[in-house]
Order: structure tokens, then sequence, then C-alpha cells
């Protein structure tokens, strides 16, 4: 396991500060906020250790309220909505200073055989034979609206090794392309199949925790693309994300290779969708992912 991915698992290990109340910390941010993903996470992690073992996560709904300070330590109160004999769900608000930045509502449930399709999955590259962001990212340093951000990208996605099937929107700012995207990723080392002593969560929950984290990375470069625009990363935009939605259909592990593969349907009004598919490398539809976020071009 890296250090990096070390540093994350003790971000989502969330202090319990009272039987359904959870305190955690932020990580240091590439904006002045806290990453919506980490929160997502975190959110995610306090409903679970509310939740018998047996039963895992299989959708949740959040919308982002405020910029989360990422100086500041998080509360996050788990409210017990309903335990019923398959499912059981779940409310949980973020707080910092006062004031709610966060809701989640998830359910959990316990595992049943029933109907089975799915979709074909998408064809894609092998990911061993796309560059590392390591590789990569320096090639666009020329870009950024700084030389210290692709270092700053760089850290901030040292826990995953996330590899772009294509070239990413700061790549090419100013062309517009057909609003689709494809990313693999993994955990940048492997995860212990058992917890370890002492660990308040253990796998499924962690794997979709980490997959939750992620999710947030790179849903709306769809949309970037659509426009010619290459992000924050060389200022052609702002924005934050508003409501993040996601349904786990099947087992999968985070510390294996998952293809993230994303489209916009539209963008109106401020706004831009996300819509997304995760697939496991041999085909198994294992989340489907929407998100809808502001986009607004500087004036």
């Amino acid at each position: 396991m890296s250090e990096a991915l070390g540093d994350l698992l003790d971000l989502l290990d969330l202090e319990r500060i009272e039987e359904d109340i959870f305190r955690g910390r932020s990580r240091t941010a590439i904006v002045p906020r806290v990453f919506g993903g980490q929160v997502a996470a975190q959110a995610l992690v306090a409903a679970g250790r509310t939740v018998p073992a047996a039963r895992t996560p299989h959708s949740l709904h959040a919308y982002f309220l405020r910029m989360g300070d990422p100086d500041a330590p998080i509360v996050y109160t788990v409210d017990r909505i309903r335990d019923g004999r398959s499912f059981t769900t779940r409310r949980v608000v973020a707080v910092q200073h006062g004031r709610p930045v966060f809701h989640l509502s998830a359910s959990f449930q316990t595992y049943e055989d029933g109907l089975d399709h799915q979709a074909d999955m998408p064809p894609a590259p092998d990911p061993e034979t796309l560059p590392t962001a390591r590789e990569s990212l320096p090639r666009y340093a020329d870009r950024f609206t700084g030389p210290e951000i692709a270092e700053r990208l760089l850290e901030a996605r040292a826990a995953v090794d996330l590899r772009y099937a294509g070239e990413p929107p700061y790549a090419t700012p100013g062309e517009p392309r057909a609003p689709r995207s494809q990313v693999w990723f993994r955990t940048n080392g492997k995860l212990a199949d058992d917890p370890p002593p002492g660990a308040v969560w253990g796998d499924p929950l962690l794997h979709v925790c980490l997959a939750t984290y992620v999710s947030d990375m790179t849903l709306l470069d769809s949309v970037l693309l659509a426009h010619g625009r290459g992000g924050w990363a060389v200022g052609d935009v702002v924005g934050a994300s508003l409501d993040h939605a996601m349904w786990f259909h099947r087992p999968f592990r985070a510390d294996d290779w998952l293809l993230y593969d994303q489209e916009s349907p539209t963008s109106s009004g401020g706004r831009g969708l996300g819509q997304a598919r995760i697939w496991t490398r041999d085909g198994r539809l294992a989340i489907t992912v929407i998100q809808e976020g502001v986009i607004r071009v500087p004036r």
C-alpha cells in the first residue's frame, strides 16, 4: 500500500464522538474548499458504521450545500430513518461552523438473488497501455494557470492511479469534442481482504466508499469537452458539484481496475449534467453515477 493510500484510509477513518455523531478532517485542498468526493465518502462511512455489516450500500443521493472549509473539522450526524427486514435507510448531515454543508441519504440492503441483466461494456483501451498521471500531467504544465498546478493535481490524486483513455479537457482547451470521457482507476496499492485489527469497517464498505471518493474527480469532464473548456486548471470555467447520485449494482474491488465511462447529455442555465457507468475489468456493470454541477464562464 502506498503512503498516499494509507493517508486516504486514515482520512476516511472517522472519529466517533457519540453513538451517531462522527468527526472527520480534510486533506490539503487543490482549491480553497473541501473536495466533494471526500465529504461524500466520509458521510457514507458515517452512515455505514450505524448499519449491520451484512448490509451494503445499494444507493446514495447527496446535495452539496455550501463550500466546505478544509481547515476545519466536519461533524457528521446520522439519522436512523429505517431498519427493515431487507433494507436500511440512513440520512447524514455534515456540519461546519454551525451550518450544514452537505446532505446524504443512503440505502443499504442485505444481499439476495434476483433477476440479473446488464448493458454491454463499451470498448476501451487496456489500462496498462495508458500513461500514468505522473507521465502525462507534465505535458500540459504550460496550459495551467500556474506552474504548481500539475504538482497539486498529482498530490491530490496520489492515492488513486487514474488514467485517461483519451486526452483530458485541459489538454485541448478551445477545441470542442464529443461530450464523452473514459478513465480507468484503481487505488494506488492493494487493500487487505480482511480489515486490520481495530478497523471499524471493512470490505466491501471500504471499496464502496473509495469508489464514491473517486467518482467526483472527473464526472463533469464530458461537459467541458462539449464546449472546448479546459476547466479550473486552465482558468476558463469555475464550478462546483451540486448534487450526486450513485447506484451500486454488483460487488467490486477498488484496488482492481475500474472503467469510468462518462458522458454529458446536456448543459444549460449555468449547470452541466454528467452521467456515467463504472465497469469492472471483466465487464460487470458495478455502479451507475449521475451528477449535476455549476459550471460558469468567468467574466
